[in-house]
Parts: C-alpha cells; sequence; structure tokens
C-alpha cells in the first residue's frame, strides 16, 4: 500500500514539473503577442478577475486527467486483453500492438490527431445540449477569455470526452509514444485558441483553428456559440455546417448567462449537481 500511495505523488510531481516550464513559456509568449495583436484590448492575463480560479484548472486538471487515463488503459487491457500485471501491461502498451503500431510513429500521432478532433468535434456538439451544458457551462464561464482559460473544464467533461477518447485510440493499437509529439501540440494547441489574439489565420482559417475563430465559440449562442466546435480542424464544422467567422468582426462579450455562476473553483465543481 505505502508503494502505491508513494508512486501517486510520483506521478503527481512529474506532472506538475511538466507543466511549470511549459506554463512559463505560454504566459511570456502570449504576454508579447498580445501586447501587440490583442483581439479586446484590456488588462493583461495575469490580472483577470478569476485568475486563481484558472490557475487551479490549469495544473489539477492536467493530473486528474493523466490518473484517469492511466486507470481507464489498466482496466481497458484487463477486460478486453487479459492483460494483467505491470510487467505484462507495460510490454503490452510499450510500443503499441495490432495494424496501427505498424504505421511509422508521425504516421500514428496523425492518425491520433484526426480521429480524436474528429470525435472531439461531435462529444463537443453533445456537451452543448441541454443534458450535458451543465458540466460544459463550467469551460464558457469566464467573461475574460485568455491562454489560461483553456483548462478550464469540469471534471466531467474532460473525462467523458478528451480522456475517453485518448484511451480508446491507445486500446485500438495506437503507441503511447505518440503522446510525446501529441501532448505538447494540443496544450500549446488549445492555449492558443484561446488566446487574446485578433489573429483570423486568413486562408489557413480553413486549415488550423486559430484564435478569432475560437473566441467566437465563446459568445453566446445567437452570435457564434453554436458554431466553430473543432478543436483543431475547422474542416468539421465546414463539413457539418457549424462554421462562423463573420468578415470584418471581432467577437467581444464572453462568459455564460447565469448571473449566480460561482466563481470560485469549488463552487463550479459543485454547480453541474445543483442545476
Amino acid at each position: 500500500m505505502l508503494t502505491e500511495f508513494i508512486s501517486v505523488f510520483q506521478v503527481a510531481g512529474q506532472t506538475v514539473l511538466k507543466i511549470v516550464p511549459i506554463t512559463i513559456a505560454l504566459g511570456l509568449v502570449f504576454a508579447v503577442l498580445t501586447h501587440w495583436s490583442a483581439c479586446n484590448p484590456g488588462q493583461v492575463w495575469w490580472r483577470k478577475r478569476e485568475i486563481a480560479t484558472d490557475i487551479l484548472y490549469w495544473f489539477l486538471i492536467p493530473m486528474v486527467a493523466r490518473f484517469v487515463r492511466i486507470g481507464l488503459m489498466v482496466m481497458g487491457a484487463a477486460y478486453i486483453y487479459g492483460i494483467h500485471g505491470s510487467d505484462a501491461l507495460i510490454a503490452f502498451y510499450d510500443d503499441g500492438f495490432g495494424p496501427l503500431a505498424q504505421l511509422p510513429l508521425w504516421a500514428q500521432a496523425l492518425v491520433f490527431l484526426v480521429v480524436s478532433d474528429f470525435l472531439s468535434y461531435w462529444f463537443h456538439r453533445l456537451y452543448h445540449g441541454a443534458t450535458m451544458w451543465k458540466y460544459h457551462a463550467i469551460h464558457h464561464s469566464s467573461s475574460e477569455v485568455d491562454w489560461i482559460s483553456a483548462a478550464r473544464f469540469h471534471p466531467v467533461n474532460i473525462l467523458l470526452g478528451t480522456v475517453l477518447i485518448d484511451v480508446c485510440l491507445l486500446l485500438a493499437g495506437i503507441s503511447p509514444n505518440v503522446m510525446l509529439w501529441v501532448g505538447p501540440f494540443t496544450t500549446a494547441s488549445s492555449a492558443f485558441v484561446h488566446a487574446n489574439l485578433n489573429w483570423t489565420l486568413g486562408p489557413f482559417k480553413y486549415v488550423m483553428a486559430g484564435p478569432v475563430f475560437h473566441r467566437w465559440h465563446h459568445t453566446a449562442a445567437d452570435r457564434g456559440g453554436s458554431s466553430n466546435f473543432a478543436g483543431t480542424f475547422p474542416v468539421w464544422d465546414l463539413m457539418f455546417g457549424t462554421w462562423y467567422m463573420p468578415e470584418n468582426e471581432m467577437p467581444d462579450a464572453y462568459g455564460v448567462d447565469d448571473k449566480e455562476f460561482p466563481q470560485s473553483f469549488g463552487g463550479q465543481m459543485l454547480y453541474p449537481f445543483r442545476q
């Protein structure tokens, strides 16, 4: 029991050590870029009203996601493939398995990105439905959207979405080694699309999601909030009729239509269960 307890702290410590340098780098980069290219000019990101809440999300949600991802991968290997024991699990997942594992690692990473983004698009639309919105409302609750808002997700939202998709793709045979590439990319990409930048990306706006594209999604539903569900590849919105990016106009108002929405981390964790 003591060994397992210590391993939990080791994993938590490793996660924090990975997040800290990434956070510092992103904070500096977006501070400089926003100074010159702000979509909504105003105070700097570290002075936003709910910065303490966002910081808690930024560090705690990846930690929770990592623990649950590992747990689901262990259970999936046991119940689907009959794999038990730490050594057997390591050997099973080490380089992936089956046809997908025969692809070069860069190809596996590309498959992972495209398929996960496609599935995330539909999960995202699901969370904008009446049943699941109470969980996703936490992500839309910030009235000052900036790069650090990217991690503001209720655990239910992140687990029944991103984590579940990751686990399914890894259980399908893709090597966990792709996460060495995909992990940093998705973190940087998510921070980028939430950044307070006026970048439309010009003709590339149909290829990659950008700040203005996603900031429209954080506006009211009758403006752009019911559009732009893609996280990385806007092609899904183009294909399924949810693209919205008006010319010569910038999004300028964010948040949810609930004046009593809690601002604290704890209050937001309980919010869905009080609805």
